[in-house]
């Protein structure tokens, strides 16, 4: 039988922001309302109901709500499913739903709506009013004498444009139908749209949020700063020591003339500043630290039933479809080193930032490593985190074909030591800790972490490599003369590419396969998903030479043609099987009754009831290699906690 559609668009109007809070808070602000629904089943036309002058859904549209036997579709399409959900009661299946934007970022599209149906040049646009009409009705307006101190705008205020905002929402349906049309012809995986529907689970789940530490973080950090900011002023006379312009002033009376304030280079004149201009200096970088934006997003995200939910995007690094951190950016939450995070978490719930300071030293470098720990399980849980180990280093040499690098891992898995012995041809043995050979073991490390994707000097210095520069060029060649080939990988991937986009063919390179289909180049992984290149073809570099340009999405949702070479190549098919092989044990983990709250990048954070379970089964689960991923080794390590952090 033939799948049905029902393709779906939504005009709402909330109170919260929706960019800042995310969709979830969003939908359960108390004002929160459905001012418009337009849909249509397959070919239909649209129809739209005007929910908010009193028009009801047909019963029909109600029961396909919840019929698994019609497909529900929209762009960003967690938003009306959570829209709709927070109106019925009742959290519908995301099973049953299929994401637009997902279909359009598995295709490398921009990540708006009316940018993605621009690339793909349809014949249904988006219409431009669309903004400015979503502004009026869909967000508080600000009272004025002029509207009668309203501080909301409803259709009888502006029927002209009421009428508009209905065409507007009718014509996203149209829009939305015409572009999943196009994009079926490039269909998901099967099993990635199952993992989609995981995703929103999880999403739907969230996490718990300890408000009390995250309040008192606040707290704590605002009388820190007024602190500090009363120093400023007694060491500099300034009446404003946080005005950029009379700081700069100030120290060039100093003799200490600076053209801006960067923190990169305050570090710089720090470390040579003396008396009153070092205690300054030192002290704009203690408050350059405070990080209580995180603390501030926490508890503008958090909803009524004290968890935050929407942290991840499904997809959202395009190409390698990778997830993307959302709201509060979990992926990149500072590491924590205290000795003893318990007790700086019930300090900082006094909000004692004297006694914080007494005993733990910085306050805005406790608060920040305190972050993580203002995650919790719910009562009666403990999170159990596990994450893979080393997991694109493994990636690449199975890639790649470099089996001592697998041999290594496959046995003591010291890789740093391994490959700090291959390169600068000492015994393995000999890199311990009180041995002269284990500064080598830092070199093989950066090497490591710097050089997989055809990377210099350049890379060694990005990753904060600590040596003299000249130095960095013979540690490349080293790694390079010790992998080879990873380094045979690039450049095999970087000539296949060629030849695909000159000879329209197809080139199999290792594990992956490159082949062009309508004017795209792809990269079959060996889980059965594809990286999408548009448009490629080869273009001049700064070089002088050719390499391999594409068509990608900017900032700004514009096309522009941006280059690659076998390195990066290689780095995109390495990043995409780790995403995959997480993606696989997100769902080993979930059917095996371990509740997924998020994960962060190559780790799964559990919420699991006391006494069930155990952390040595999670990671056993999660170490199960998928059949593709033959002859890779695996190995996940975890620990248990009562809240979040770095075990």
């Amino acid at each position: 039988m033939q799948m049905r559609y029902c393709q779906i668009d939504l005009e709402t109007f909330s109170s919260a922001p929706l960019p800042k809070c995310g969709v979830y808070r969003y939908a359960d602000s108390p004002d929160f309302e459905i001012l418009l629904f337009s849909y249509a089943f397959d070919d239909e036309p649209v129809i739209t109901i005007d929910w908010a002058c009193g028009e009801e859904l047909p019963s029909d549209v109600m029961t396909a709500l919840e019929d698994p036997s019609i497909t529900k579709t929209s762009w960003n399409a967690a938003f009306e499913r959570v829209c709709l959900s927070k109106y019925l009661g009742q959290w519908l299946d995301p099973a049953q739903w299929r994401c637009t934007a997902v279909m359009a970022s598995y295709l490398t599209l921009p990540a708006r709506l009316g940018d993605a149906a621009r690339a793909l040049g349809l014949t249904q646009q988006k219409m431009e009013e669309g903004k400015d009409l979503i502004r009026y009705f869909s967000m508080p307006c600000k009272p004025t004498k002029a509207n009668g101190s309203r501080t909301r705008n409803l259709p009888a205020h502006a029927p002209d444009k009421w009428v508009v905002y209905k065409a507007y929402n009718a014509q996203d349906v149209e829009t939305e139908r015409a572009l999943r049309k196009t994009l079926e012809k490039y269909p998901l995986p099967e099993h990635e749209w199952a993992l989609y529907a995981l995703d929103q689970r999880i999403n739907d789940r969230g996490v718990r949020v300890d408000r009390l530490l995250v309040k008192q973080a606040m707290a704590v950090d605002q009388v820190f700063s007024e602190q500090a900011f009363q120093r400023a002023k007694t060491l500099t006379g300034l009446d404003n020591p946080g005005s950029v312009a009379q700081l700069k002033a100030w120290l060039a009376d100093q003799d200490v003339p600076m053209e801006n304030l960067a923190k990169k280079l305050v570090e710089e004149k720090a470390k040579d500043a003396e008396g009153v201009v070092g205690k300054l200096l030192n002290l704009r970088l203690e408050l350059s630290k405070t990080s209580v934006k995180k603390y501030e997003a926490m508890a503008r995200t958090v909803c009524r039933d004290g968890r935050l939910h929407g942290l991840l995007q499904f997809g959202g690094a395009s190409r390698t479809f990778r997830w993307a951190g959302r709201l509060v950016q979990a992926q990149n939450l500072p590491q924590n080193h205290l000795p003893d995070l318990a007790l700086a978490r019930e300090v900082v719930k006094t909000s004692d930032a004297e006694q914080l300071e007494m005993l733990f030293g910085s306050v805005p470098n406790t608060l920040s490593e305190l972050i993580r720990t203002a995650l919790i399980p719910k009562e009666g849980c403990r999170f159990i985190v596990a994450d893979f180990s080393a997991i694109e280093a493994k990636v690449l040499a199975w890639l790649a074909g470099e089996e001592w690098v697998l041999e290594e891992f496959r046995g003591r898995g010291k890789i740093y030591e391994a490959t700090a012995a291959r390169m600068f041809h000492i015994p393995a043995e000999t890199i311990v800790r009180g041995h002269e050979n284990y500064a080598f073991r830092q070199k093989g490390k950066q090497a490591v972490l710097s050089c997989g994707y055809g990377g210099g000097v350049g890379a060694l210095k990005a990753m904060g490599a600590k040596m003299p520069e000249e130095e960095m060029q013979p540690l490349v060649d080293a790694w390079r003369a010790t992998n080879r080939q990873i380094v045979r990988f690039w450049n095999a991937l970087d000539a296949a590419a060629r030849r695909v986009v000159e000879e329209r063919t197809t080139v199999r390179v290792g594990r992956v396969t490159l082949f062009w289909q309508e004017e795209k180049m792809f990269i079959q992984l060996p889980s059965g998903r594809r990286l999408t290149y548009l448009s490629p073809r080869l273009v001049d570099n700064r070089f002088g030479s050719k390499s391999l340009g594409y068509l990608g999405s900017e900032a700004n949702g514009q096309f522009a043609v941006q280059e690659t070479f076998g390195g990066k190549l290689a780095e995109n098919a390495t990043q995409s099987v780790a995403r995959d092989l997480l993606a696989h044990a997100l769902m080993n983990l979930e059917a095996a009754g371990y509740p997924i709250v998020f994960h962060v990048h190559d780790e799964a954070v559990l919420e699991v009831p006391i006494g069930q379970g155990s952390v040595e089964d999670a990671c056993a689960i999660m170490g199960r290699a998928p059949d593709w991923a033959d002859g890779l080794p695996l190995r996940v390590d975890g620990y248990e906690c009562g809240f979040y952090k770095k075990d």
